[in-house]
């Protein structure tokens, strides 16, 4: 019989540890003759990237051991520290240096790129028995000198393919190796807003756009011959598949009002791959996502059960490496046989149980600019319930980026909350991808507007159907997440607590301190500076320091490039001084984004212990945090 408890206070087996562990991040996966190798965070050993591989016997050995990481740091999110050859020799981008290395399973590493700190690397691929990488040489000005490189495996010198451009990403060779095709892009864009599709002649030097133009995006070029290419495109407003013979003209492949693309935040994501006879497997995503089989004979989903995150990571003969996250919230990397439909779990996070995961609920309300998508996850605990009339508090969680997206898919710091009697709002507000370009540009020149106007509409429509209490709504976010949670705080009246992590305060400050993959990102948000200071200063939340009124809780790095701590210190400072209740956290040697089990675990702890303290309740073995 379950237990009658207030929310918020129902006994949980999801302790903080168990939610650090639970859901390691996958970086890529290949196959390696009859094995399976993948990336993965190991949070426990400070959230390097391991590789493994999974023999086929099924036993599983690492093959990229301590104190070796493989993470690039080229636009500064990194993506693609490692790839394999066919014959299984390992590939990788070391953390500490950005040098790329070559390591046979159970030998030493040799070094394939030379010492020098000025130089990173990232987006590794071997194609057709040659070693590609994106290089990123720093020092010369604010906009490095990126190129996609050919290495060696001798001591030789990287030879460049292609530049020319402040961007590249995707590389793709030929089968022959006479042709590369890639995607770059310049400031001010971003690679959402425009890309330009090329293709080189390796013998003649010749260089061709084969598709760009205003509010076009084309992503991930793949090779179907020496002289055919397989891409995604959205000149319609969403992306979807363009077949194109070299000479001829894009040909649609089975669009759909879905998208297979997204943003390109890290090197080496993939939405779909080829086979050799033809069939196509593809993520399309509205809202949530879908795996597709597109083949002469029709389109089938495939029966990989991933809703969301979906990437397809290889294609090999009649097998496909899929990693996403199902309904349930499992992370994990499937095998699918693509002949039988057959699918099966390489490596999986940890799972509580579905009893304990909450199920996802679409929402979708009216805001002041358009419609507004979420997803809800109530409380759900099978051991308690709520007393009659008591309403649920809830957590408003609003994603980075802001262009990214959330799905249909409960995380482990989702149950987290939710089994204890604390619900939780995703909000993909307006500017998010998943749901095409108009939906995306929502947020153009609108950045502290439409965001906050957006999480505002769709929290207050919970509380107005009776799911939620609408006095006990906290609002919750990461670096541009953490800019909405401040912006909302200071611009509504809807939320009672805040929680920042890494939260931009000053637009300003951001712009000017920021990285060069973000450089001109706020030219697009807010407008370009000097012209914009005007909105800058209004927009920021640290220019209105009197509006703060709610509880805060602050996390931040020390390390942290992207959003630096002076910011996080600054909001810290002018709630003091406004005598805000609030508490400050400095995590040593954290970056952007936390990776250490010992991190997630404490701001865990705090969050919740946080919230308890403004909303009145108590959680078993959660102390209440004390606010200064």
């Amino acid at each position: 019989m379950p237990q009658t408890l207030p929310y918020g206070s129902w006994p949980s087996p999801l302790t903080p540890e168990a939610v650090a562990q639970a859901q390691p991040r996958l970086d890529g996966a290949r196959f390696v003759g009859d094995d399976v190798w993948w990336g993965e965070s190991v949070p426990s050993e400070g959230g390097r990237v391991a590789v493994h591989r999974r023999r086929g016997g099924g036993s599983i050995e690492t093959v990229l051991p301590a104190p070796a990481n493989a993470r690039s740091s080229v636009h500064e999110y990194g993506g693609g520290a490692w790839t394999a050859s066919d014959d299984g020799e390992l590939y990788y981008v070391e953390k500490s240096d950005q040098r790329v290395y070559a390591l046979t399973p159970g030998g030493a590493p040799r070094a394939l790129t030379r010492a020098d700190g000025d130089v990173r690397h990232g987006g590794l691929s071997w194609q057709h028995g040659t070693l590609l990488a994106v290089r990123e040489i720093h020092g010369g000005g604010r906009v490095p000198d990126r190129a996609i490189v050919r290495i060696p495996l001798d001591d030789s010198d990287s030879e460049v393919l292609a530049d020319g451009s402040d961007f590249l990403a995707h590389p793709a060779l030929s089968p022959n190796g006479q042709r590369l095709a890639w995607i770059a892009w310049n400031h001010p864009d971003m690679p959402w807003d425009a890309t330009i599709l090329r293709v080189a002649d390796l013998v003649t030097g010749e260089v061709r756009d084969l598709a760009s133009g205003d509010r076009r995006a084309p992503l991930q070029p793949v090779w179907i011959g020496n002289d055919e290419l397989l891409y995604a495109d959205d000149p319609d407003g969403r992306w979807n598949l363009f077949r194109r013979v070299l000479g001829g003209d894009p040909q649609p492949v089975a669009p759909a009002d879905a998208d297979t693309g997204g943003p390109v935040w890290v090197l080496g994501t993939r939405w779909f791959g080829a086979t050799s006879d033809g069939r196509i497997i593809a993520v399309r995503t509205n809202g949530g996502d879908e795996i597709v089989e597109i083949a002469p004979s029709g389109i089938r989903p495939l029966g990989v059960p991933i809703v969301a995150g979906a990437s397809i990571d290889d294609v090999r003969g009649s097998r496909a490496l899929i990693s996403g996250t199902d309904a349930s919230g499992l992370s994990a990397l499937w095998s699918v046989d693509l002949d039988t439909g057959e699918a099966q779990v390489v490596t999986a996070g940890e799972h509580p149980g579905t009893e304990w995961m909450p199920t996802a609920r679409a929402l979708r309300t009216e805001g002041p600019h358009g419609p507004v998508h979420a997803f809800a996850y109530p409380p759900t605990n099978p051991d308690a319930v709520a007393p009659e009339g008591e309403r649920p508090p809830y957590v408003v969680l609003v994603h980075g980026g802001p262009t990214s997206h959330v799905g249909p898919a409960p995380s482990a710091k989702t149950a987290f909350f939710t089994s204890r009697g604390i619900g939780v709002l995703d909000v993909n507000y307006g500017g998010s991808t998943g749901y095409g370009r108009t939906y995306r540009e929502r947020l153009l020149g609108q950045w502290g507007v439409v965001d906050v106007d957006d999480v505002a509409a769709a929290a207050s429509a919970l509380a107005t159907a009776g799911l939620a209490d609408a006095e006990r709504l906290a609002i919750a976010g990461g670096s541009a997440g953490g800019w909405t949670v401040l912006a909302a705080v200071t611009n509504t009246d809807v939320f009672s607590a805040g929680i920042s992590r890494y939260g931009v305060g000053d637009a300003r400050a951001l712009a000017e301190d920021t990285h060069d993959f973000e450089a001109r990102y706020l030219d697009g948000l807010i407008g370009p500076l000097p012209d914009a200071e005007a909105v800058y200063v209004e927009r920021s939340p640290l220019s209105h320091p009197e509006r703060f009124r709610v509880p805060l809780l602050i996390l931040q790095g020390s390390e942290d490039r992207v959003v630096p701590p002076s910011q996080a210190e600054a909001i810290r400072d002018a709630l003091a001084a406004h005598g805000v209740a609030h508490a400050y956290v400095l995590y040593d040697g954290e970056g952007h984004g936390f990776r250490r089990a010992e991190t997630v675990v404490d701001s865990l702890e705090r969050e919740l212990g946080f919230l308890g303290a403004v909303f009145g309740f108590e959680s078993p073995g959660i102390p209440l945090l004390t606010l200064d």
